[in-house]
């Protein structure tokens, strides 16, 4: 059977995770990252994307397996535009300053890094299944309002206003400790439903 999600995406490549595709990072995973890969371990955006695809199959392989019988064209379309997602994620994009007493010192986060630290926030949160993150704003000038855009798939049952106020409550404050972003907005938008036995969000 051959229903694991990062199998659905067939041979996608990107210049950012340095001539690899997802199929081989998912292989990679599968072989609990043995024999070393240099090549791997040493590029940020196939770092990114490991990091993303481990997360993502974490979060959804026991509900593939029990509904692999009744997965859908539209289900497939959902996990195929997921991993898509990580892949154009794992890009450095731009560079995300952060201030410093000396002016001499310049120090910078990635774009590709802070779009995964909203990814894990709400891969962490359970019944959800991250499809698209983005920063949308001067994220390279400080104080600059940005706005971050993220759209999810929830299991069926959440109760939809919690999931979206628990996901937009998190990431602001992963933001807030982690970078210097001025973020006016954090916009979730449920694009999907989908049938999954795992924890559902907590109580907030």
């Amino acid at each position: 059977m051959n229903d694991d999600p990062e199998q659905t995406l067939d041979g996608l490549g990107s210049p950012d995770l340095d001539g690899h595709t997802i199929d081989e990072l998912s292989d990679y995973l599968d072989s609990g990252r043995e024999p070393r890969d240099p090549s791997i371990e040493r590029s940020p955006g196939c770092q990114l994307a490991l990091d993303a695809l481990a997360r993502l199959r974490a979060q959804t392989w026991s509900m593939l397996e029990a509904e692999a019988a009744d997965t859908s064209d539209r289900d497939r379309d959902w996990m195929r535009a997921v991993l898509a997602n990580i892949s154009l994620e794992a890009h450095a994009g731009r560079d995300i300053p952060l201030s410093h007493p000396d002016p001499e010192v310049h120090l910078r986060v990635s774009e590709g890094s802070v779009r995964a630290l909203i990814r894990s926030v709400g891969d962490g949160i359970g019944g959800v299944i991250v499809g698209r993150v983005s920063l949308d704003g001067d994220v390279t000038t400080l104080g600059a309002p940005v706005t971050v855009a993220i759209t999810a798939s929830a299991a069926f049952g959440t109760n939809l206003d919690r999931l979206a106020q628990l996901m937009r409550d998190r990431v602001t404050a992963q933001l807030a400790l982690h970078t210097e972003l001025n973020v006016v907005a954090v916009d979730v938008t449920i694009l999907d439903i989908h049938m999954q036995r795992i924890a559902r969000p907590e109580e907030s």
